[in-house]
């Protein structure tokens, strides 16, 4: 061999952009199955990542595999509009049954930050309004109109100057109730009285398109908000004929507990941005919205040559037929409060653990300095190395990146939570003592 695997991975730094190489932890692997990824170092390590959200049905799943190859032996690529293809056509027939209220049209793409492109470009189209508003610590992407609405890191937006047509909000924060408040209420009012200042003193709500907005704070940290949060926001949109877009690219697809997080929360937007768990591991997407609004958006105001790849429609068809017959969202619904429980008994046990926040099995653990008490992202990294090198592959979220992600595929059994917690609890209590001796010296 010119290069062996070894030799390659030396040689990364060099021939890809640090932009994509310089991510964390950036594990050699040779084979995934299942939970679990197969290093190449020879070890097996537990995966809870899912591929940062993607692998809802688990690696490799033997259907998965089995799709992908009875779809090649039909067609590879499209372009949808050029021709027309089955697998397409199902899918959506299938996505309609699934999404909350009247999203039962779809425009396919290949990424959920092309999603977001999607869904803005609808929004500004059919209101023929100019700007969007959008909240604090959110990511959309990293493309100029999703930039343009991501704000979880200002690093993503330096030198970028996204567009100006967007205002921010603050996401919902219950750390901030004043004691003996309720949460929910707080975050309600406060909520309405940030739309009330951005009206009165930036823009008109005449002039707004679209509100864009995460169920469940993402890359921001994981943040979970009171139901009753999302409810005001549609009350608001719908007050003034505003469209509400839900950013579900993480949430999606049993990753909260049930297939959306619009069905969690109980709250429909007009449009929706879907993708990661939609074809396990397989680029697809898709802008979603009723019939009636996607009416408005006519041929050229938008087009793909590779959104809606005929063999990804088939893997996601296979991708919906898996999670029904495994029942993986009452296991997504189970599993997370099985890990709750288990991660709150950690939390007595380790004073760096600030807060665990969850719904269903997307789950942040916030790791605090232990003096300080202040969000500890150089402590957490040290946390996610020694777990890493007992075996168990965590990622991190959150504006300082002080935040553990633990997204596990949908898949994930009881024994296998007990394995990656033991390594967690492992991995804490040798960083809080090897702080401890930092401190002392």
């Amino acid at each position: 061999m010119k290069n062996d695997w070894s030799q390659l991975v030396k040689n990364m730094p060099n021939r890809l952009a640090p932009s994509m190489a310089k991510d964390h932890p950036n594990l050699p692997v040779v084979k995934e199955e299942g939970c679990y990824y197969f290093g190449l170092d020879g070890r097996k390590y537990l995966d809870f990542t899912s591929g940062i959200a993607v692998a809802n049905t688990g690696h490799r799943h033997p259907k998965i595999v089995q799709s992908i190859k009875d779809a090649a032996d039909q067609l590879t690529h499209g372009p949808s509009g050029v021709i027309i293809y089955e697998s397409i056509l199902r899918l959506a027939e299938e996505l309609a049954e699934i999404l909350p209220g009247n999203l039962d049209c779809f425009f396919f793409a290949n990424s959920g930050t092309e999603a977001i492109e999607g869904a803005l470009k609808l929004a500004k189209y059919v209101t023929q309004r100019p700007y969007v508003i959008s909240f604090t610590g959110c990511f959309h992407g990293r493309s100029l109109g999703a930039l343009s609405v991501t704000t979880s890191k200002s690093k993503y937006r330096k030198y970028l100057q996204p567009s100006a047509f967007t205002y921010q909000i603050p996401y919902a924060n219950v750390k901030e109730c004043p004691p003996g408040a309720d949460p929910e209420v707080y975050c309600m009012e406060k909520v309405e009285k940030d739309f009330e200042n951005l009206f009165k003193h930036q823009v008109t709500p005449e002039e707004v398109a679209c509100v864009i907005v995460e169920p469940v704070l993402g890359e921001g940290g994981y943040i979970v908000p009171p139901r009753g949060w999302l409810h005001k926001i549609r009350e608001i949109c719908d007050k003034h004929h505003i469209l509400l877009i839900f950013d579900e690219v993480q949430t999606g697809f049993g990753r909260t507990g049930e297939w959306f997080a619009a069905q969690t929360f109980g709250v429909t937007p007009d449009i929706m941005a879907i993708a990661k768990g939609i074809a396990s591991g397989l680029p697809l997407s898709a802008t979603v919205a009723s019939k009636e609004l996607m009416s408005k958006w006519p041929l050229g105001s938008h087009g793909t040559t590779f959104g809606g790849n005929p063999l990804a429609c088939s893997v996601a068809l296979t991708t919906l037929e898996i999670i029904k017959e495994e029942n993986l969202i009452e296991n997504s619904r189970n599993m997370g409060k099985y890990a709750v429980m288990k991660l709150a008994a950690l939390k007595e046990k380790h004073t760096v653990i600030g807060s665990v926040r969850a719904v269903g099995l997307m789950i942040g653990i916030e790791i605090i300095h232990p003096v300080s008490k202040a969000p500890d992202g150089e402590g957490l990294l040290k946390i996610l190395d020694i777990a890493l090198n007992k075996g168990v592959l965590f990622y991190l979220c959150g504006n300082y990146g002080e935040v553990i992600r633990m997204i596990p595929p949908l898949t994930v059994t009881k024994e296998q939570i007990d394995e990656g917690l033991q390594i967690l609890d492992e991995a804490l209590t040798e960083y809080e003592r090897n702080s401890m001796a930092v401190s002392s010296q």
